[in-house]
């Protein structure tokens, strides 16, 4: 092989582990970036859920709500999308819902909308939201 096809080899390889090396820094910025948006989601949340919501949280992942209209209940489980449960008096689901806030937001910042939703504006929470069946035992 003539040497200047092995030394442009050379800088092809330095160049492509560079480029690598660069993209693993980018990728762990991004998570550790992700990491610090879902703490401080979760920590918001916590500021604004009651002592029973807090042990609730902290023990199923979940939290229950009182609408402010209907005073219906419902359990918010942690995530971002699909999570809310109308319960009946038993405290069994009834109906899946699905609302949330515009914008890409981690799980705590999108549980603390839907809360918020519903203790304030029950109602046009209800409107917007797409409604879906349960199977027992699920959310």
């Amino acid at each position: 092989m003539p040497e200047t096809s092995v030394s442009t080899m050379h800088r092809l390889r330095r160049s492509l582990l560079d480029l690598a090396r660069r993209f693993r820094a980018w990728r762990q910025r991004i998570r550790v970036g992700k990491e610090i948006r879902e703490a401080r989601g979760l920590c918001l949340l916590h500021e604004w859920l009651g002592p029973a919501q807090k042990e609730q949280f902290e023990a199923a992942r979940y939290f229950e709500v009182i609408g402010c209209h209907t005073r219906k209940r419902y359990r918010i489980h942690y995530g971002r999308a699909g999570n809310v449960s109308e319960l009946d008096d038993n405290g069994r689901p009834v109906q899946g819902l699905c609302f949330v806030p515009e914008g890409t937001l981690v799980a705590g910042d999108v549980m603390l909308a839907q809360k918020i939703a519903l203790e304030t504006n029950e109602l046009t929470a209800l409107a917007v939201a797409n409604k879906f069946p349960v199977r027992t035992g699920e959310r």
